[in-house]
């Protein structure tokens, strides 16, 4: 068994604090200054190896600042998420041993979670609810530098969700190389929704997202070896007798021997390779800079990217084609998507009327598909099987994607107008 290997030892090139402000959840940006609505100042956090402990649990709205202290034996990051535990409103990342660091932040009122994250890997421990009371804060400062924060923030999002794509895998590997079948079947779809969420970020990189999770019927078609998830999958629910393979054509079953053992360990041992690859990058300077090049218009443009996932795979059912958890997939690129439009939600409707319809629809337009989903289940609970879908929900779903599509595809003209 090859075991995942972290940096979180080496400096990183985001390290220190990384300040940014709420602009996920903040309703607008304007030129005003901050300070009318206060300030909250000595909130201290201190990190152990298996606590993390907040001096406060509440905060008026305005300019928060936490004083970060590790007092464990591994290098640790601290996070501010937003109420779906999900987005990130800030966070300071690489506070070694014994060292301190500072994260501000711009807190409009709401429900917030802390949660700190020793070796910089996994979900993180401690997570305790965190409540911001108070009146909405306009947001003060030049154009620019509220774009970047929101590329910043999309970054420390990416390398939240890969940290917990790291030891996920290597879980699940280890079940599949094991022969634990039935524990590697339940964890599939709940691993992959941490790489569906930021999945356009991998496949910027080469051969690297079709290493992790083509189809076969893509490898096949570009003469490539069949490796990543869906192989791993193949194995795990291995193809009836009067199954098809997703041409709709050829026997699932014909020239199919399920792995050996040792093939096993190559395919699970690989992913994990894979992974480490992935994690590697978005923790090095080439992530950074490439995020900056594309600016906001790389988050919107990232938000149709996943979308356009869910169009052209997920809603087919030919993604997940033999554990039909497509569903799970739908949902984690709804949430990447929504993810990334946050980001430049304020800066689409601080351009007139025009940008503020543009988002309303948008708005509308995330909410019915979400609710549409949660008919089928949910990434927490489980979803139903994808082939337990009636022609009429595929219609609906398909309906609701096609209308979210039509006015996200302007969400990037209309930002950079």
């Amino acid at each position: 068994m090859r075991t995942l290997r972290t940096t979180a030892g080496r400096a990183l090139t985001a390290a220190g604090v990384v300040a940014v402000a709420a602009l996920a959840l903040s309703g607008c940006v304007a030129k005003a200054d901050t300070s009318a609505a206060g300030s909250s100042a000595g909130l201290t956090v201190t990190s152990t190896d298996d606590s993390c402990q907040v001096s406060g649990s509440t905060a008026q709205s305005g300019t928060l600042a936490f004083d970060v202290t590790n007092g464990g034996s591994q290098v640790t990051e601290f996070y501010l998420l937003a109420d779906d535990g999900l987005r990130i409103v800030g966070e300071v990342e690489n506070v070694a041993p014994g060292a301190s660091r500072s994260l501000t932040v711009v807190a409009q009122p709401g429900k917030y979670f802390t949660v700190c994250k020793p070796g910089m890997i996994g979900d993180g421990i401690g997570r305790a609810d965190f409540t911001v009371s108070g009146d909405a804060v306009t947001v003060d400062g030049p154009d620019g530098e509220l774009k970047q924060q929101a590329v910043d923030l999309y970054a420390a999002f990416v390398k939240d969700q890969v940290a917990q794509l790291v030891p996920a895998v290597q879980q699940l590997a280890d079940d599949y190389e094991s022969g634990d079948d039935a524990a590697a079947q339940a964890a599939f779809p709940q691993v992959r929704a941490y790489y569906e969420r930021i999945e356009p970020v991998a496949e910027a990189l080469g051969d690297l997202d079709p290493r992790i999770d083509y189809r076969e019927v893509d490898a096949v078609a570009e003469g490539l070896d069949w490796t990543g998830f869906h192989r791993i999958e193949k194995d795990l629910w291995v193809p009836a007798q009067d199954a098809l393979n997703a041409d709709g054509e050829t026997p699932a079953w014909q020239g199919w021997a399920p792995s050996t053992p040792e093939e096993r360990a190559a395919y699970g041992d690989g992913l994990i390779a894979d992974v480490q690859e992935l994690y590697d990058y978005v923790h090095g300077p080439e992530f950074t800079q490439s995020l900056d090049a594309q600016g906001v218009a790389g988050l919107s443009n990232g938000a149709i990217a996943l979308l356009d996932e869910v169009a052209t795979g997920k809603i087919t059912g030919e993604e997940d084609w033999w554990s039909g958890t497509d569903l799970y997939d739908f949902a984690a690129n709804v949430e990447g998507s929504k993810m990334a439009f946050s980001l430049v939600r304020d800066f689409a409707d601080s351009k007139g009327q025009d940008g503020t319809s543009l988002v309303s629809r948008i708005d509308a337009g995330y909410g019915d598909l979400e609710a549409a989903l949660a008919a089928h289940g949910s990434l927490t609970d489980g979803f139903v099987g994808y082939r337990t879908l009636t022609d009429a929900d595929k219609r609906e779903l398909t309906d609701l994607i096609n209308a979210l599509a039509e006015p996200l595809s302007r969400l990037t003209t209309t930002v950079l107008d």
